[in-house]
């Protein structure tokens, strides 16, 4: 994506991330919020460079302000039993609607 060979629409950009619409949204606000350095999972970015992270929260918070977004929940999946799908860390920024707790 960041190298362009997969055409995708960027919705912030940063010299460190990125970040897409979800192509299956859960929620009426649901972008993913990439590091583009590789990363396995959100362990390996806690490990390897913990300011990314700070940078992923700080473009969620960013892009949910300019949405006008009054909450949102952000999430990492980390390992296929959790969710995770796709090898790459990235962070689901969710909005729009009211979540339960927990979360299913």
């Amino acid at each position: 994506m960041v190298a362009g060979e997969i055409p995708v629409e960027f919705v912030f950009e940063s010299d460190d991330v990125f970040a897409i619409n979800d192509i299956s949204p859960q929620a009426p606000t649901h972008v993913l919020i990439i590091p583009k350095a590789h990363y396995e999972n959100a362990a390996d970015v806690a490990k390897g460079a913990p300011d990314i992270s700070a940078k992923l929260h700080a473009a969620a918070a960013k892009i949910a302000a300019d949405r006008g977004l009054d909450g949102y929940r952000s999430v990492f999946n980390t390992g296929a039993s959790a969710g995770q799908s796709v090898f790459h860390a990235h962070l689901h920024l969710l909005g729009g609607r009211p979540f339960a707790w927990p979360p299913g």
